[in-house]
């Protein structure tokens, strides 16, 4: 499904548009103008002029009066006009309609929805929502959230797609994203589905070139068949991971509420995820700890687990995560141990340490010594993962690691790091990341990491 014209419009009118600070209509048109490069149009019945961000607009009191064509139209008006709004919209020729007003489905007017689609469908209009937040694409700044950057900050470009039932969490997301350096291509907020639905949006992300992972926050969905299908060829070709909420029945029935979704039993959802490849998290830390990993590494060909410390406790914790969740800690072979123990002898490496998996290098250890303890980890044809463990408050540690984390990559084999600590292991973390490998703030997140590469790549090697 191409919906390229939601996310590369050429020209947008915002329809409800306002110069009143506060009003949603005005912050849209302050999100759009920000760094939207296209033609947009103010519409707005009261007319006259208003001035965004600097820039002046003449406002057209119907989106008949605009000169141009018009790609998309962002809709913030009274939900009893958006109806005969869409019209308007159709004898325009607009291709999509973002519906940002609220009033419909979950406000108790089932039939306001109904007509609202019927519009839609008559001029073949492709619709957003209503009761949604928008859409934003990071790559070329075409953003028709509300939310002001001051309050809610985009983040950076990058290869994670996210859509949302919830406009609120969506937020909450995307200002997550941005705080943690997270880099997102596409974001969605779904609203009430009343036309596309996530299932669209999924069809549409596993083919768009800048997404390397598919994420989403459901509370349901609108047609089970269809989300299986779709889901099930999206997951051949980029990893799909979906935090749903109500799966108690007291959540089930808020969800219900909320969007006027049906939520449905968890436990359907949980054996659709399974047999549709779908990884399902259970917070939102899980969700990006997954589409991290993914959109960082390579799934992994196996489940067998190196790990490489300068802290004991740290690697034990990790040992302790992996087994849980039913990975496996690699047995090294006779020929690493025979590597490790020759090091030692040669005093390449301390007497002091240990080579049994987890390996560790101990607190003293600078770089080249991690760089080493790596390397013998990773040429083990036992090992289809490495996690390393970097406790940068020890002085021993040295910034060299960065370059080391970029050359240990030429074997192919996915790693993930993890830095407990404060603002010096998050200054080292970012140069890392910088280098190609996703790194953790704790134990916990790497274990998550870790699954999500294990649990898709042996996905990928059933379909």
């Amino acid at each position: 499904m191409n919906l390229d014209f939601l996310f590369y419009p050429r020209s947008v009118a915002v329809i409800g548009a306002s110069h009143v600070p506060g009003k949603i209509g005005n912050a849209i048109m302050k999100s759009i103008t920000r760094q939207f490069n296209g033609k947009i149009y103010a519409v707005n019945v009261k007319g006259g002029e208003i001035e965004i961000n600097g820039k002046k607009f003449k406002v057209y009191k119907s989106i008949l009066e605009v000169p141009d064509e018009v790609d998309v139209a962002v809709i913030a008006v009274p939900s009893k006009f958006v109806p005969d709004v869409i019209d308007e919209c159709g004898q325009k020729g607009v291709k999509g309609a973002i519906v940002i007003s609220a009033g419909f489905k979950e406000a108790g007017r089932a039939d306001l929805e109904e007509e609202l689609v019927k519009r839609a469908r008559k001029w073949g209009i492709r619709v957003v929502g209503p009761n949604c937040l928008g859409v934003t694409n990071l790559e070329n700044g075409f953003d028709c959230n509300f939310n002001p950057p001051e309050r809610q900050t985009r983040p950076k470009f990058g290869g994670i797609a996210f859509m949302s039932q919830s406009g609120a969490f969506g937020a909450a997301i995307l200002d997550w994203a941005a705080r943690h350096d997270v880099g997102m291509s596409k974001f969605i907020s779904l609203g009430n589905m009343a036309d596309l639905d996530e299932s669209d949006f999924m069809s549409y992300l596993k083919d768009d070139p800048k997404t390397k992972v598919i994420t989403a926050y459901l509370e349901g969905v609108k047609d089970g068949r269809k989300f299986f299908n779709i889901a099930k060829e999206t997951t051949k070709v980029k990893p799909v991971i979906v935090l749903k909420a109500g799966r108690t029945e007291a959540g089930a029935k808020a969800a219900a509420s909320h969007t006027g979704s049906l939520a449905g039993s968890y436990a359907i959802y949980e054996a659709a995820f399974e047999q549709t490849g779908v990884l399902g998290a259970k917070s939102m830390r899980q969700l990006f700890n997954y589409a991290k990993a993914l959109a960082m590494q390579k799934p992994a060909k196996g489940d067998r687990v190196a790990i490489v410390t300068n802290g004991g406790g740290a690697g034990v914790m990790m040992s302790d995560g992996l087994l849980e969740k039913g990975l496996k800690l690699a047995q090294l072979s006779d020929e690493t141990n025979e590597k490790f123990a020759k090091a030692i002898e040669e005093g390449k490496l301390p007497h002091h340490m240990s080579y049994k998996n987890p390996i560790d290098v101990i607190g003293d250890a600078p770089s080249k010594r991690y760089e080493l303890a790596m390397r013998y980890a990773l040429e083990d044809p036992n090992v289809d993962v490495l996690v390393v463990i970097a406790l940068f408050q020890s002085p021993a540690l040295d910034e060299g690691i960065v370059d080391v984390m970029e050359r240990v990559q030429e074997y192919g084999k996915p790693i993930v790091f993890v830095a407990p600590g404060g603002e010096y292991p998050e200054k080292m973390a970012r140069r890392i990341e910088e280098k190609g490998v996703p790194v953790f703030e704790t134990v916990e997140d790497g274990v998550d990491a870790v699954y999500a590469l294990v649990t898709y790549g042996k996905y990928l090697s059933e379909v």
